[in-house]
């Protein structure tokens, strides 16, 4: 079995990706969606949770991807990147969203990261702004990112773009359009749903708009 479709398997399971066409649900870019992902819910099933991170780690060695630290952003990057960098024995830190308002006022914790290379960890990718939040950060503080992995992505035109404006490659473990494939597999999806989610990825943007009419 391909790795992305383990990886689809594994969060279908768990029900870490829901499709939802009758209750759509609005991302935090405003986009309305027919499906939900929450791979948040990862940690509660080690089994699927061993998958994700062991997808990781075997993207890294397929890819040659070379770095000194693991850096994820809170809090829903957390604990994938904690467990990646516990299994590959390297050091690890996270980014926050916003400076802490005591202290260093820091938005970086666990390290220091001038000139080090680092690689970012994320759950999930929608257009890709918190992503890219998170590698400037990083930058500020003096590190080189030119890697972000994620869980899964959309494959939005806009993040593409985003990444590469950023300089930073973006790999993905499982891209929805696998998912979506698994999970007609599956049989998750009801009548005419498959239908609905699949407009959906066709224009994002315009789908709600469309089924609204």
């Amino acid at each position: 079995m391909r790795t992305e479709t383990r990886i689809a398997r594994a969060l279908l399971e768990i029900e870490a990706v829901v499709f939802t066409p009758q209750n759509p649900i609005t991302f935090k870019s405003g986009i309305k969606s027919p499906v939900y992902v929450d791979n948040r819910r990862l940690p509660f099933w080690p089994s699927q949770w061993q998958t994700i991170i062991e997808g990781f780690a075997q993207m890294i060695r397929d890819q040659a991807i070379h770095f000194d630290i693991i850096a994820g952003i809170e809090t829903a990057g957390i604990p994938h990147s904690a467990a990646l960098a516990y299994v590959l024995k390297k050091p690890s830190v996270f980014v926050r969203k916003q400076p802490k308002e005591h202290g260093t006022r820091s938005r970086i914790e666990g390290g220091n990261v001038q000139e080090r290379r680092v690689l970012l960890i994320e759950d999930l990718v929608t257009t890709g702004g918190s992503s890219l939040a998170g590698v400037e950060a990083l930058r500020d503080n003096g590190a080189v990112v030119e890697d972000c992995l994620c869980i899964i992505s959309y494959g939005f035109a806009e993040a593409e773009q985003a990444f590469d404006a950023a300089n930073v490659h973006l790999r993905c473990l499982a891209p929805f359009t696998a998912i979506v494939q698994e999970a007609e597999e599956m049989g998750r999806f009801g009548p005419g749903e498959l239908d609905v989610v699949r407009a959906w990825m066709d224009d994002p943007y315009g789908w709600f708009e469309t089924t609204s009419e």
